[in-house]
């Protein structure tokens, strides 16, 4: 298993942050290595949710079915899985006295049979995910565009 976890601060207030976060469709925004995310199904976004994930992880392309599983004020959480992989995305929000949003953002991936023996590269690349995950958040919930009704 490889696990990565980033803890930063953004400009969006906590619900703002939630409401981008908690639909999956986003992910090819912010989240390294999502090439596509498309909803499985309609209606509101809550507990149970799905969307069809396409990854590429190093190098490896992925197609994983996501949930939303946890999805409360200030958390939002997701798994993701196929034959040969479980994935999991909890993401904490919590205020900042400037009216912005500190975000922990910790994500796991393990590999099941034969795919195990790609864990020690997931590792490394996993470091670089999250570094690239932090950016690309702290630039999209920290833009001017957000605060005017966002670019999404």
């Amino acid at each position: 298993m490889a696990e990565v976890t980033r803890t930063f601060t953004v400009a969006a207030a906590p619900h703002e942050a939630l409401d981008y976060l908690k639909d999956l469709r986003h992910a090819a925004d912010w989240h390294p290595g999502t090439l596509s995310c498309g909803r499985l199904g309609t209606g509101p976004v809550e507990v149970g949710a799905r969307w069809h994930n396409v990854a590429k992880i190093a190098g490896v392309e992925l197609e994983l079915t996501c949930e939303l599983v946890r999805l409360e004020p200030g958390r939002v959480v997701f798994t993701g899985t196929n034959d040969t992989t479980a994935t999991r995305d909890d993401i904490t929000i919590t205020p900042t006295g400037a009216g912005g949003s500190t975000l922990t953002y910790h994500a796991t991936i393990e590999f099941r049979g034969a795919a195990d023996l790609g864990a020690p590269i997931a590792e490394v690349v996993f470091e670089k995910a999250g570094a690239d995950a932090e950016d690309a958040l702290t630039r999209i919930l920290g833009t001017p565009a957000w605060a005017s009704g966002g670019p999404f």
